[in-house]
């Protein structure tokens, strides 16, 4: 058989189409705005769970725990984000060089870093995210999509919460206060 001739064994791909009341710029410019913080969590994730396995030093259990809890917490906020944006017709993140490509989170790879530098490091990340998560916050609000703004709501929250706890861990540092 030539190769004109071929049989396709598998359909040509379709293009994803989700149904929205939202203009198609409102959509675009949810989706620019989400698919960043996505990026970013997934970023900030792997960074935390980095320090959480290469943890060190005297209080290596409490920092380790809460290395594991804060990472949970970035995870869990991954899945909706992605989610909403497929329910309102966007494209989402679909692998690691387009989460690479996507965020603006600096990754780490040295090879040691103290304990407190860890908290640090991933405090001042989290700041980051927070910021991001408020201006999408706002490109929701201004398209009128207050079910994303709503899902942004606990996201932020959780965000702050993660800092206040790195900025507890940082400040009370090896010494007790």
């Amino acid at each position: 058989m030539a190769t004109a001739e071929k049989t396709r064994f598998y359909p040509a791909p379709k293009q994803l189409a989700t149904v929205s009341d939202l203009e198609p710029k409102a959509v675009e410019a949810i989706t620019n705005a989400l698919n960043p913080l996505i990026a970013d969590a997934l970023a900030v994730y792997l960074k935390t769970k980095n320090f959480h396995w290469h943890m060190s030093g005297s209080h290596f259990r409490d920092y380790h725990l809460l290395l594991d809890d804060q990472a949970d917490s970035l995870l869990e906020a991954v899945d909706p984000l992605a989610e909403r944006v497929r329910k309102l017709g966007g494209t989402t993140l679909r692998s690691i060089s387009h989460i690479s490509a996507t965020q603006s989170v600096q990754d780490d790879n040295e090879e040691y870093v103290e304990p407190l530098e860890m908290l640090r490091r991933l405090m001042e990340d989290n700041k980051k995210l927070a910021s991001a998560q408020r201006a999408a916050h706002d490109v929701c609000d201004d398209n009128k999509d207050y079910a994303s703004a709503g899902l942004l709501e606990n996201v932020i929250d959780e965000t702050e919460k993660r800092i206040w706890f790195l900025f507890e861990a940082v400040q009370g540092g090896e010494h007790t206060r």
